[in-house]
């Protein structure tokens, strides 16, 4: 299967021009974003960033924190192949991969890992092959999709050819996403590979309930976020699991699925390494109707 973009035009610019001035504006933001685009000519003989928090809206919002997520990861060492944990926005209640083919974006395709795919698939009986949940209707989900360009991008300034397995994750029993982010875990560590995870997340969703006086509600928003990242950086993963359940953060089940991955090949640490909402982004003065948290972390 090839999986066509959904989202190019809407959530980053379908043109390969314009698409790549947009990424490097993200890296380059000195408010938001890393302040540059840097390529590891010293790469660690061993990765000690096995993978992060990668924020997933529009990319004029959330870019700039997905770039410091993707210049974490591509700096430690370029991976062979980077695993995306997806979220669900359309009813998808399954866990479920790709095992072939490859997602095609306006940079062009990347292919699916089906190596490390079957290695997976047949590592659990929980985790199903199954091309319709990203295809068809539930093809209209964004959050891995909105992952790639940045992933194709950071490749090439490597000049190296990557491979993905996307995983979309729509079961939040935690026993269960045990299960699968220890058999992940294991598989990469058993392997040659050197293989990174993305955990697809966007933080707290807010409507202010004073469209012309949002501070109150924005500062509960953040306390709710806040809690979320504190328990990340004790590397708490039951904390981190229902301080997330407890608020709109879109990506309990991804966030708690890469840190159990991260956790058996030896990550100890959970590094916040950016964190602003949508109202900030955009200037973070007058009313605000609605407003989303963005969070780049990663796992060392």
């Amino acid at each position: 299967m090839i999986r066509k973009a959904a989202v190019a035009g809407s959530f980053y610019p379908y043109n390969k021009t314009k698409l790549i001035q947009n990424i490097e504006e993200c890296f380059k933001d000195t408010d938001f974003g890393p302040g540059k685009i840097s390529v590891n000519q010293n790469p660690k003989t061993r990765r000690k960033v096995f993978g992060g928090i990668c924020p997933h809206a529009g990319y004029v919002y959330s870019g700039s924190a997905a770039a410091y997520t993707i210049k974490a990861i591509f700096e430690d060492r370029c991976p062979d192949s980077i695993i995306i944990l997806g979220t669900q926005h359309t009813g998808y209640r399954g866990i479920s991969l790709m095992q072939n083919g490859a997602w095609e974006t306006p940079l062009g395709q990347i292919p699916v890992d089906s190596d490390l795919a079957n290695s997976i698939l047949s590592s659990s009986t929980i985790i199903k092959e199954d091309d319709n949940a990203f295809s068809g209707f539930h093809g209209r989900e964004h959050n891995i999709e909105v992952q790639i360009p940045f992933i194709q991008y950071a490749a090439n300034l490597h000049e190296k050819d990557i491979k993905l397995v996307p995983i979309k994750l729509g079961d939040m029993n935690l026993q269960r996403l045990e299960d699968v982010g220890i058999k992940i875990g294991s598989i990469i560590k058993s392997g040659k590979k050197d293989i990174a995870v993305i955990s697809s997340s966007d933080m707290t969703h807010k409507q202010p309930n004073d469209y012309y006086q949002p501070a109150k509600d924005l500062d509960d928003m953040y306390l709710k976020d806040k809690a979320v990242m504190d328990s990340i950086t004790q590397y708490n993963l039951v904390k981190t699991f229902e301080n997330a359940l407890s608020t709109t953060v879109c990506g309990p089940q991804t966030i708690v699925t890469g840190m159990i991955i991260a956790k058996e090949l030896g990550a100890t640490a959970g590094n916040i390494l950016k964190y602003y909402t949508s109202y900030e982004k955009m200037g973070g003065k007058g009313p605000c109707e609605y407003c989303v948290g963005y969070l780049s972390a990663v796992f060392t």
